[in-house]
């Protein structure tokens, strides 16, 4: 019985690594035009605690080789194979079944009306969108998505950020995302894949990975070549962007209580705001 528990909790670490993998990876494609044409040399932002600096690194260097050695080949043989509208609706698949981490988190920050939106665009996606290949929410019903994580709750609730790490496989993240990213896999379905079967949710999971890398090929090159250090300079966009993220959502709040009159009801301004806000999708080609 002993040994069973603890092939079960080797599964449960081996699929959290897996769940998180290239997480790091994927951040450094998603840098926009404005980042990569930036002289960006990681000097500038807040201050970030980072007394891991030296075993982070080489982390770092690890991920880095792992990129081109591995995920970049592998990535670009995936897509020459598959047109990219199949791999578009793969990952409207994949990005449906993440819902409930949305939808939660969504909740947990007081957003009702989000979570809602969020909710209506997996109900949509999975019946109208056949199963999740679609986006006919957004495409159709122009209900965009609406992404949070447990991460962004925690830092909205108040929790610090804490030391600075660069996991292996796993990228660039702190003692508080790393904390977000360990609940919100408890909210995803594929972890319940995994569980049950260990090959299949692996092989999901993976192929999840590389079929969203697929679509960035050649920005974390153009990132690097834009950096002096490119290890500094992750590590300061990766802060720059979840603290982006946390303000914005605080100063949602903070125009929600400026704008909203005492019977509740949202002022002239705050509908302005909110007709104003768009998210930004992703893979969202695909319609059926």
């Amino acid at each position: 019985m002993l040994t069973g528990w603890r092939q079960r909790g080797a599964a449960i670490v081996l699929y959290c690594c897996v769940a998180f993998s290239y997480i790091g990876l994927v951040q450094a494609q998603d840098l926009d035009e404005d980042l990569l044409n930036d002289n960006f040399d990681g000097t500038g932002g807040n201050s970030v605690s980072d007394p891991l600096e030296p075993l982070n690194r080489a982390f770092f260097q690890f991920n880095d080789t792992f990129y081109f050695w591995v995920l970049k080949p592998v990535s670009r043989t995936y897509a020459t194979v598959l047109p990219e509208d199949v791999r578009m609706c793969i990952g409207n698949a994949f990005k449906n079944l993440t819902a409930p981490v949305r939808i939660v988190n969504n909740l947990l920050q007081g957003k009702v009306a989000d979570s809602g939106i969020e909710l209506s665009r997996f109900l949509i996606n999975t019946t109208i969108g056949s199963v999740g290949l679609g986006d006919p929410a957004q495409s159709v019903f122009h209900l965009n998505p609406k992404t949070e994580d447990l991460g962004q709750t925690l830092g909205k609730w108040g929790m610090g950020e804490g030391i600075y790490i660069c996991w292996p496989i796993l990228g660039p993240s702190n003692l508080r995302d790393t904390a977000g990213l360990v609940g919100d896999t408890f909210l995803n379905p594929m972890t319940y894949v995994y569980l049950s079967n260990e090959r299949v949710g692996f092989e999901a999971k993976a192929g999840e990975k590389i079929n969203t890398t697929s679509f960035k090929l050649g920005d974390y090159e153009q990132f690097k070549e834009a950096t002096f250090d490119p290890y500094t300079a992750m590590r300061d966009f990766y802060y720059q962007s979840r603290r982006s993220k946390i303000a914005d959502n605080v100063r949602q709040d903070n125009e929600f209580s400026e704008n909203t009159d005492h019977s509740g009801q949202p002022s002239s301004k705050r509908q302005k705001f909110s007709a104003d806000m768009v998210a930004e999708s992703e893979l969202n080609g695909c319609k059926i």
